[in-house]
């Protein structure tokens, strides 16, 4: 311990003090710097009462070395730590949006710039959720909605994720697979309602084939460019390295392409709730759909606003589920998270 406090003054207050200034020594100025910073890191095991026992007749160069150490350690003393400690938790900030558009609207309605027949106060849409789960009818319209988009998700992502790997690992899968999906993904998804119906009907395997085509293209989309979009370097290095097909595929493939993937799922969970929302109001008698209908029937303003209310929440929750993924599937990735 004493050996390596001695090399740290022995190479540092030559360079520092004792050398005599001129313009040569402006030029290598920036070497010195680093000279010193590397030294300086060499002692970051150090602890000051390791330092302050060394030989005391190194004096007051051993001070700046006890300087130097600490500095090192913490450059910026207890400050940094306590300002850390002071940051509000990240799931705060994002409810401070909502939380906004819900002071703008109680403004809105509280000040009469907007009438209660156009848009129901935030008092009344309470009143009217009591209400409707009081009946037990509340209750049951979210079942139903939740149990379409559920199976239309599913089935969708399957199919997507599916047609995905198969014209991202191929080419000829490529050539067939992906010609025909920008083909069909040119073609509205409510324009197919009408086939829909001749082909299925209108039970419920109509609302769930409509929300499954639409989930289908965002999930296939964005998971073949993740697939073809990942560096070819790492596939050659994992070649190199000796990994199988197989290995480059669950080592390097997918790795790469979950990002794109989970943004796919992101998108596509809006566009279920986008799509059982409209299949809800073609001949049905539940969901959140239908019941939004209704209240359209009654002028019930309260109970339309409820289930866009309701449509909201549950979009911030598919949005949270997706990010509990990202937190947990892509622990490995470093990117870029704002200043």
């Amino acid at each position: 311990m004493e050996d390596s406090v001695a090399e740290v003054i022995d190479e540092v207050v030559p360079r520092v003090v004792d050398r005599p200034a001129g313009p040569a020594d402006r030029d290598r100025a920036g070497d010195g710097a680093r000279d010193i910073g590397g030294i300086g890191a060499t002692a970051l095991g150090l602890t000051i009462a390791d330092v302050a026992a060394t030989d005391t007749a190194t004096g007051a160069a051993t001070g700046a070395a006890v300087r130097l150490v600490s500095a090192l350690e913490d450059p910026t003393g207890k400050r940094h730590r306590a300002r850390r400690a002071r940051r509000i938790p990240p799931w705060t900030r994002r409810l401070a949006g909502p939380a906004l558009l819900l002071v703008a609207w109680s403004l809105a309605t509280g000040l009469n710039l907007v009438g209660d027949r156009e848009l129901a106060p935030p008092g009344d849409v309470v009143g009217a959720a009591r209400e409707l789960w009081s009946s037990g009818e509340l209750a049951d319209n979210l079942a139903t909605s939740l149990f379409r988009v559920a199976w239309g998700l599913l089935i969708g992502v399957a199919l997507g994720l599916a047609l995905a790997v198969v014209a991202g690992f191929f080419r000829f899968g490529e050539d067939v697979v992906d010609s025909a999906m920008n083909f069909l993904r040119a073609i509205p998804v409510i324009a197919l309602l009408p086939l829909i119906i001749v082909w299925i009907g209108i039970g419920e395997e109509a609302k769930i084939f409509l929300i499954t085509v639409g989930v289908t293209f965002p999930i296939y989309m964005n998971t073949f460019a993740a697939i073809r979009g990942v560096d070819i370097k790492l596939v050659e290095a994992g070649r190199a390295f000796g990994l199988s097909r197989t290995g480059l595929i669950r080592r390097v493939i997918i790795p790469g392409a979950l990002p794109g993937f989970l943004v796919g799922l992101r998108w596509s969970m809006g566009v279920a709730w986008l799509l059982v929302v409209f299949a809800e109001q073609v001949n049905t008698d539940s969901g959140l759909g239908y019941l939004l209908n209704r209240a359209q029937g009654w002028n019930r303003t309260d109970i339309m606003v409820l289930c866009l209310v309701i449509y909201g929440i549950l979009g911030l929750l598919c949005d949270g589920i997706v990010r509990v993924l990202e937190r947990s599937l892509l622990s490995w990735r470093r990117g870029f998270t704002g200043t």
